[in-house]
């Protein structure tokens, strides 16, 4: 058995593939894993070793979580069972399958379940894209939360282990957006015995071996990328007060709360600390020997729930603390009970990634839904994953929290493998593979020159405020990688779906024209966010240079190849950093560049995100968090909120009276108007505007009875794209 406090640094992990396999291999691989009693009979299974809880539909596609863990589970020796979408108002659905013989293991599936059921302004939605049908309403709030006390209720203490994103960006105390709150951890309110963060091949394989081997899982406390509670820090370990990254205190002066007290909840109890723990406070860093060995103590969930400003600093700490070759173990105090948070996993080889990808997934839905379509698998069934992890850093997305900063990329020749298997078994394939790529499209195979340098970089972005002189730029591999795959037999056109880093295109001209003359569509959808630098600083995204570099490139390369082709920039309203102003300047920009953008997205501040930190606090975790740290201005409240969307639907009618209104607050009325210059018009198409423009409208008759001496106007409307025609006014 291993010893429960060794070092949980190890840059030398254990290939995923290396292990021996368990006694029941021998009964797999499933045709599809089983989803009740009958299909597990009829694979000869008397039980599971390992049940998977998802929040989704199960679709047996590596592009879903509960398929890519089972599969590999399964590929280890252990016979793997899924419970999908449960009804969660009995323990009945949790029972289908009966006890696993180690551990269930839960997730909310590949969305956060807030974040799926609920739009940028709260709002529950109609539908849910990885439910057959798209119906809405398949899955609790909080599912993780709800499935794991639902398992607690059937099979009390049979170990469950918690994963996927919605556990991963909650592993520490938490800013949630809907409660308007700081929660716990994840770990204490879904009564999980371990959370696993990250993509979790590498954890969970050591974790079920480990039990298969007779391990108590409360035990297991060493692996990389897991979360767990413990009463007190082991012995031998060096602890270290966050403070020394950072001086945190309040914007205004006041009474300083971070002071350490002894009392518990409101700091470390050091009385219950062994004697051999060595506690640092104020220190710069420890000798390097020792780094292995020593735990930063974050402040506690009391802490940060009272003062927001402490809740910028543990999110600035953890964000230091995300690189897999430096990062320290954390340790967060909740009332009596530490959270432990080891350092991030260590990402996998490409060859582990290759083996991760071709396992035996049937690519379709389980047969249980029939010919209920499913809309997340209809939008990649016909796509490839080709890499893992993002190293751009924008403050407002997950994937570098989940996924980390470090590129995980497949082979040529395994991703090649699966376009073959798209083409020769996928129902429906007509020659048009949908996409190469992953979070973002053009990361493929690009790293740090130095391995040195990257496991001792603390950047949050490789990427900002420019691109590192350290990061290897060569698009090469990815050109022919697209260039082969649209050369094989049956395959007709391969696009480019996901996300393309135009900074990082904008280093390798060649890559653009591959990109413009070949894998475009008509339209390329590209993200520059913000214009103006204040939203873009607080997002970490470039500025608009980069991006007309880049238009400037695309158009060339399009007109050379005789396509008439178009990018679709998208935005985000109401992000930290944010004005009316900014927003308006977005919005005649907009107009002047002729985009009428159909949908447009709010910033959501999800769990971890550096950019929920500055929605929380009000100021900007990017730099050192203290006293008189750099304050953000935050646009808050539903009527500023939608003001800010509006300015980005500045074409729709029924956005005009809001707009109207501001403008004229903001002193611009000149934008007001009926003429190319303006940005709205002076008139209101009927039917339109909802209760604004009735209130708007009402406010006009008043002021015009006023006006007229008690004699009322009415006005006559002119239609929306008659932008000529003045106002007629009739008694």
């Amino acid at each position: 058995m291993k010893n429960i406090d060794e070092s949980t640094t190890s840059a030398s992990p254990k290939s995923l593939m290396s292990y021996r396999k368990y006694w029941a291999h021998r009964l797999t691989p499933a045709p599809v894993l089983p989803m009740s009693r009958a299909e597990m009979d009829e694979l000869g299974w008397d039980s599971c070793d390992i049940i998977i809880v998802t929040g989704d539909a199960y679709v047996d596609h590596p592009s879903f979580g509960m398929a890519i863990v089972g599969r590999f589970l399964e590929a280890q020796g252990f016979r793997v069972g899924i419970i999908a979408q449960p009804d969660w108002q009995s323990t009945k659905d949790f029972e289908v399958l009966g006890k696993p013989n180690l551990f269930f293991g839960v997730t909310g599936g590949n969305m956060d379940s807030m974040v799926n059921r609920y739009t940028s302004d709260r709002k529950v939605r109609s539908d849910d894209a990885y439910t057959a049908g798209g119906l809405g309403g398949n899955r609790p709030d909080r599912s993780v939360i709800v499935y794991s006390n639902r398992l607690r209720e059937a099979y009390g203490s049979t170990p469950i282990i918690i994963g996927g994103i919605e556990a991963s960006l909650r592993r520490i105390a938490h800013y949630d957006y809907w409660s308007e709150k700081i929660r716990r951890s994840l770990v204490l309110d879904a009564k999980a015995d371990l959370l696993v963060f990250g993509n979790a091949e590498r954890q969970i394989a050591e974790i079920a071996h480990r039990m298969a081997g007779g391990e108590d899982l409360k035990e297991i406390t060493d692996i990389r990328g897991t979360a767990f509670k413990r009463t007190r820090t082991p012995g031998g370990w060096t602890e270290i007060d966050s403070t020394h990254l950072d001086t945190p205190g309040r914007l205004n002066p006041r009474e300083d709360p971070y002071e350490m007290k002894p009392e518990v909840g409101k700091g470390r109890n050091q009385e219950s600390l062994p004697d051999d723990v060595q506690v640092v406070r104020f220190v710069r860093d420890v000798p390097s020997e020792n780094r292995d060995s020593s735990v930063i103590r974050m402040p506690s969930f009391e802490q940060v729930k009272a003062d927001p400003i402490l809740y910028a600093h543990a999110s600035r700490v953890l964000h230091v603390e995300s690189n897999p070759g430096n990062a320290r173990a954390l340790v967060q105090q909740h009332g009596n009970t530490n959270v432990w948070i080891n350092p991030p996993p260590i990402p996998l080889t490409t060859k582990e990634m290759d083996a991760v990808y071709e396992l035996p997934y049937t690519r379709v839905p389980h047969p249980v839904y029939g010919d209920a379509k499913i809309p997340a698998y209809e939008m990649i069934r016909f796509s490839v994953a080709i890499q893992r992890g993002c190293f751009g850093g924008c403050t407002f997305c997950s994937i570098t929290e989940h996924e980390g900063r470090i590129i995980q990329s497949r082979s040529e020749a395994s991703i090649l493998r699966e376009v073959e298997e798209i083409r020769d078994r996928v129902p429906g394939f007509t020659g048009v593979i949908s996409d190469l790529g992953g979070p973002t499209a053009n990361m493929y195979r690009l790293a740090c020159k130095s391995k040195e340098v990257e496991s001792a970089c603390r950047r949050p972005s490789c990427v900002f405020p420019s691109v590192c002189p350290n990061l290897n730029t060569d698009h090469s591999p990815l050109i022919q990688l697209y260039r082969k795959a649209r050369e094989m037999p049956g395959i007709k056109k391969v696009l480019i779906a996901s996300g393309v880093r135009y900074d990082l295109a904008n280093e390798s001209p060649e890559y653009i024209e591959e990109l413009a003359k070949h894998h475009t569509g008509g339209y390329l959808k590209i993200a520059p966010e913000a214009l103006s630098d204040g939203p873009l600083s607080k997002m970490m995204k470039p500025g608009m240079g980069t991006y007309y570099r880049f238009k400037e490139l695309f158009d060339k390369y399009s007109k050379e190849a005789g396509k008439e082709q178009y990018l679709i920039p998208y935005f985000i309203a109401a992000h930290p950093g944010t004005t009316d102003e900014d927003m308006l300047e977005l919005a005649l920009w907009l107009k002047e560049n002729g985009f009428r953008a159909d949908q447009v997205q709010a910033f959501l501040p999800g769990p971890m995100a550096t950019a929920t930190a500055m929605y929380h606090s009000g100021t900007n975790p990017l730099r050192k968090v203290k006293a008189d740290g750099e304050e953000v201005y935050v646009p808050k409240g539903f009527k500023q909120r939608r003001l800010h969307k509006a300015f980005l639907r500045y074409h729709d009618a029924n956005n005009w009276p809001i707009l109207r209104e501001a403008l004229r607050e903001m002193g611009r009325e000149d934008l007001i108007g009926n003429g190319k210059r303006h940005l709205v018009p002076t008139y209101q198409p009927a039917g339109t505007g909802g209760d604004a423009a009735k209130k708007e409208q009402r406010q006009k008759r008043s002021s015009q009875k006023k006006s007229a001496g008690g004699k009322t106007f009415r006005t006559q409307h002119v239609r929306h794209n008659d932008h000529k025609r003045d106002y007629k006014k009739r008694k």
